[in-house]
This record gives structure tokens, sequence and C-alpha cells, in this order.
């Protein structure tokens, strides 16, 4: 019996070990997971227990906070730890096609070209795909989404990951997911200059905060519990943000001239960010509230601790 226990501690360290490395963390990231990960994955067992049929946990962040970090490792160790058959699906590999997303720049507002914010992702397949696994059963298979972001456009079906065998837990990762809609008196300031200049009637605002209240509250509605990664404040989202590109240009020091034009500048992080902005907000000032798990982060990144809602223990 102390030779089995020993062979999966091994085996949950080995593990651990290999997500450290896909993820390129530090070594001493196993302080992170032990202080902090193990501590959310247990108690998601325990809710798993307790609900008796699959559970789905939502994992919000903003961007660069480590959410896609957060779900990969509750993958590992309730896989690992806990023996719990875990899924972790992105609302990234829900976006809407190319195709259509430039039909809604056409239609509607071109502001909606660009993917992420609520109204650029198929919410039906995201649905269904949830639906579907909750009821997947011995002897049945199914097909996740992916979505190529260096080509900014749906994989073929035949690049989807296969899933063959019941699922105990869904973890939904992704910037907005648990986010509610805000009134519309908070519609009508824009909140930085891309609003001001390429939305001044609000009508692209107004698209993606009907999403929110509409399709994207059904989707949410999907949730057991929700988990956060709160920031500082949005200022350190951007900060992150252009820490990332300015690693990703070390990285690139000798590579090609089209790779290296790949990289943002500081201009262009904020106009990309700037998109997020009045929803990353939103859901700062809101959604520590709402979760039932709340991470918080400093400004370095680190996580300084982890609260639980009162009803929620």
């Amino acid at each position: 019996m102390v030779q089995s226990l020993g062979t999966l501690s091994f085996m949950v360290h080995d593990h651990i070990n290999v997500a450290i490395q896909r993820n390129r963390l530090p070594d001493n990231f196993f302080s992170i997971v032990d202080n902090w990960y193990r501590p959310l994955a247990e108690a998601v067992a325990g809710k798993h227990q307790a609900l008796g049929s699959t559970f789905v946990l939502g994992v919000q962040g903003t961007q660069g906070s480590g959410k896609s970090t957060l779900a990969d490792f509750l993958t590992v160790i309730l896989s690992t730890d806990h023996q719990l058959n875990t899924v972790a699906l992105s609302i990234d590999d829900f976006y809407l096609t190319l195709e259509e997303r430039l039909s809604l720049a056409r239609t509607v507002h071109p502001l909606l070209k660009t993917r992420g914010v609520p109204g650029t992702h198929d919410v039906q397949l995201a649905l269904n795909t949830i639906d579907q696994l909750k009821a997947l059963s011995s002897g049945q298979s199914l097909s996740l989404p992916r979505f190529n972001k260096a080509i900014d456009d749906r994989e073929p079906e035949s690049a989807w990951t296969r899933v063959s065998q019941p699922v105990d837990i869904i973890i939904f990762e992704g910037w907005c997911v648990g986010m509610q809609s805000q009134s519309e008196d908070e519609l009508t300031t824009s909140v930085n200059r891309l609003e001001a200049d390429e939305d001044p009637d609000g009508r692209w605002r107004h698209y993606v905060n009907q999403a929110l209240a509409k399709d994207y509250h059904d989707l949410f509605s999907r949730l057991n519990a929700l988990a956060v990664l709160k920031a500082p404040s949005f200022a350190c989202v951007y900060e992150w943000r252009l820490l990332q590109e300015q690693k990703l240009a070390a990285s690139l020091a000798n590579a090609s001239a089209e790779m290296k034009s790949k990289i943002l500048s500081p201009e262009q992080v904020e106009r990309f960010i700037s998109h997020y902005q009045r929803l990353t907000e939103h859901g700062l000032q809101t959604l520590p509230q709402q979760a039932d798990w709340t991470l918080h982060l400093d400004q370095n990144h680190v996580i300084t601790q982890m609260t639980q809602r009162d009803d929620y223990a």
C-alpha cells in the first residue's frame, strides 16, 4: 500500500512538472501549485462529489492574468490527485469564424471584426458542446472545437480534439466568463479613445452589452461555480500585456523579419486592450462579489490571497 501511494505521488509530481514545462514556468512554481491551485482543486472536487453529476467550473481573469494556466493545472490536479476526468474548454475556441465576423463588421459595426468581446463567439456551439459533454456516456465520443489565432479562424473539424469517456468536471475559462451586462446609464459615456473615436454613437458597445445580457447569460447559467483571478487594476492589464510583447521580442531576436513584424508596439497594445477595457473594469468591480472563489493578484502577478464567498462554504 505504501508503495502504491508512493508511486501515485511520483506520478502526480511528474504530471505537475510536465505542466510547468508546458507553460514555460520556473521550477519554483510548485509552491504556487501547492499553496493555491491544490486547495482550489480540492474544493472543486468536493463540490463535484456533493453535486453527484458533471460539475462545470467557470474560470475568469483579465488578459494575461493566468486563467489558461490555472485551468491547465486544475485539469492536471483533478485528474491525478482526485481521479476525476476533467476537460478544459476556452471561450476562445468558440469564436465566430472570420467570415462570420467580417459579416458582422459590415452589417453591424466595423469593430466586430476584432475577436474577443461578447457578440464575437458562437454561443450556440459553446452551449451544445457543454451540454453534450455533460451527457457523454461510455462508448460515445465528442469533438471539441479549436480556434487558430495564427489564421484568425476556426480549425477544420478534422483538427478538433476528441473526448471519448464520461466527463466528471468541465472547466470553462475566458476573460468574460460569468460577467453580467451593464446598465444603459453605464453605456452612455465612452471609456477610452477607441470608443470615443470609433464608436461615438455607442452602437458597438450596445451590441456587445445586449449579447452579454441575452445569449451569454444563457451560456454562463451552465456554470455550477465561478473562480476569478482578480487583477489589481486595468492599468496592470496593460503592463502585463506589454511585458508579454517584450518577452516575445526577446525570444525572437534572431527570428525573421516576418516573425518580428507580429510583435505589437506599445501603441498597438493600448489599442488592442482598449476593446476590452469597458468590460474588464466592469468585471473587476462586480465579479469578486459573484465569484465562489477569488484569487487576488498583486502587481507582480503573484497570488496573495484566496477568498471564498460566505454562502459557498
